[in-house]
């Protein structure tokens, strides 16, 4: 199987470190992106568009052999799930980790403060102590040093979907800060955050209690709620 991973804002591809190994000695192929204006923190990234994130996993897709799965963090999520709706029928499934599949006309962030065309990682006193949940002061200074500015326009631009095959793939959604219970109310309930999920015909939730980024505070669970979700 060839496994996609796509980082939420502020991160490249190197922050699936810590989840990458176990991927590939279950025998996957894994391509960790480090997707158009995070190559550096001196990268251009003001014209950088949603559409040029989503076409950058797409290429991906194309070169892939394989079934692919599509791992998508946060912000990332939306990404997969517009790839999910430009090749539904190579696509096995997308596992959202702590995110969503984002509907039609929907930005995935347009809150953030954007400085010249970028967005820069906040001060920590902005996050939900949700957010923040074993993220220790190791880590966070990690994550500070490590963060590169998101491009603007991925966070600001609508999301566009045209392709109704993507309620045919298969999701599984690891429920970080908010319970699979609760995520379960909202869809069955249409709150906003699950009107889209509800449409998919298969949705798998799996329990990873801990905060929003745990490829750093618990990246072993996680590496096994993938390799879960891609056995099913």
């Amino acid at each position: 199987m060839d496994v996609i991973l796509i980082a939420g804002f502020w991160l490249d591809g190197a922050s699936w470190d810590g989840v990458i190994p176990a991927l590939e000695r279950a025998g996957h192929r894994v391509h960790a992106l480090t997707l158009p204006g995070l190559e550096s923190p001196g990268a251009d990234r003001r014209d950088i568009t949603l559409r040029d994130h989503v076409d950058a996993v797409v290429a991906v897709v194309d070169r892939c052999e394989d079934e692919v799965v599509l791992v998508g963090h946060s912000g990332g999520g939306a990404i997969a799930y517009a790839v999910a709706d430009a090749r539904p029928h190579r696509i096995a499934r997308v596992v959202y980790v702590d995110s969503a599949p984002l509907p039609h006309g929907r930005p995935i962030n347009d809150e953030l403060p954007a400085v010249d065309g970028e967005i820069p990682l906040p001060d920590w006193s902005e996050f939900e102590e949700a957010d923040l949940r074993d993220l220790d002061d190791e880590l966070r200074a990690a994550f500070r040093a490590w963060a590169i500015p998101q491009p603007a326009r991925v966070a600001c631009d609508l999301q566009v979907l045209g392709d109704e095959r993507r309620y045919d793939v298969s999701a599984t959604v690891v429920c970080c800060e908010i319970s699979s219970d609760t995520v379960h109310e909202w869809v069955t309930g249409g709150h906003p955050f699950g009107a889209e999920l509800g449409r998919i015909r298969d949705v798998d939730l799996v329990d990873l209690p801990t905060g929003h980024w745990p490829q750093f505070t618990r990246p072993a669970d996680l590496a096994e709620a993938i390799l879960r979700s891609i056995g099913r």
